[in-house]
C-alpha cells in the first residue's frame, strides 16, 4: 500500500517501545510519544484468532517491527501498527488548527453535498447543515448506506469524509480514488496521522489526535474509554496549503 509504505518511510524509527495498550474501543502505543488509533472491535473480532499473534511480548518489539504491523491483515495488529505510526511522528504542530473535524465539517458541508465513511456522533448536526448527506457504513445503521454502496455517493459528493481507520482495514485508496478531484476531502479520527504526505493523495484536511497526557490518555483507554471519553488529548487539523 503505497501511503503506509511513505507514511512508514518518513518516520525516525530509532525510538524505544514504552508502552502498548489494547483497550475494547482503542489502542495506544508509546514510543517517542503516545499514538492513539481505533481498535475496530465490532469488525476485528469477526476475524480467525488469535486477533494479536504474539500478544504479551510486544514490549520486546522494536518500534520498527511494531509499524509494520500496520499492514497486517488482523485488524487488531494493524490498530497496534497505526498507533505505533502515530507515536512515532513529529506532528509540526504549527501547521494545525486546534478545530475538530466536526466543525471542519459543518464549515465545509453547509449547504452542499456531503459523504461521510463511518458512523460519528457529529452527523445529526451535519445533517441539518448540509444541502444533502449520504453516511456509508460497513455496519450501516437506519439510514445509513452499506459499504458498496460507497462508488454511488461518494463521487456526487462536494465534501467527503473518510475515517481514517480506512488506513487500518487498508480501503483508503480505494475511497480515494471514487473522490472527484474537486471535493473537499476530510480524513478524520484518531488513526488518522498528522502527516502532510496525505495531501499528496488528494485529501485536502486531517483532523487527528495528539496526545498531551499520556498517563491519562493510558487510563481512559485501558478502561474502554470510546474515542469521546478519552482525556488528556487535543484534537488538531492540519490543512493542505492550497485548503486553508
Amino acid at each position: 500500500m503505497e501511503i503506509l509504505n511513505r507514511l512508514i518511510a518518513a518516520l525516525d524509527l530509532d525510538a524505544p517501545v514504552r508502552d502498548v495498550r489494547q483497550g475494547v474501543f482503542h489502542t495506544a502505543v508509546v514510543t517517542r510519544h503516545c499514538g492513539l488509533a481505533s481498535s475496530l472491535p465490532r469488525d476485528a473480532l469477526r476475524q480467525a484468532p488469535p486477533l494479536v499473534k504474539e500478544a504479551g511480548a510486544l514490549l520486546d518489539k522494536s518500534a520498527a517491527e511494531l509499524v509494520r504491523l500496520a499492514y497486517s491483515d488482523s485488524l487488531l495488529e494493524a490498530a497496534i501498527g497505526m498507533a505505533t505510526l502515530n507515536s512515532l511522528l513529529d506532528v509540526p504542530e504549527a501547521a494545525c488548527r486546534e478545530v475538530n473535524a466536526a466543525e471542519l465539517i459543518l464549515e465545509k458541508g453547509r449547504g452542499r453535498r456531503v459523504a461521510v465513511v463511518g458512523h460519528f456522533p457529529f452527523l445529526p448536526k451535519v445533517r441539518e447543515a448540509a444541502g444533502e448527506l449520504w453516511v456509508v457504513e460497513k455496519n450501516p445503521r437506519e439510514g445509513d448506506r452499506k459499504e458498496d454502496e460507497a462508488g454511488e455517493f461518494i463521487p456526487q459528493a462536494d465534501v467527503v469524509a473518510l475515517t481514517g481507520t480506512s488506513l487500518t482495514n487498508h480501503t483508503l485508496p480505494d475511497l480515494l480514488a471514487l473522490c472527484r478531484p474537486e471535493a473537499f476531502v476530510v480524513l478524520l479520527g484518531d488513526s488518522a496521522p498528522l502527516s502532510p504526505i496525505l495531501f499528496d493523495y488528494g485529501v485536502d484536511a486531517v483532523s487527528g489526535t495528539r496526545v498531551a497526557d499520556v498517563e491519562t490518555a493510558l487510563r481512559c483507554v485501558g478502561q474502554g474509554a470510546n474515542f469521546r471519553q478519552i482525556r488528556g488529548v487535543r484534537r488538531l487539523t492540519m490543512l493542505k496549503p492550497a485548503s486553508k
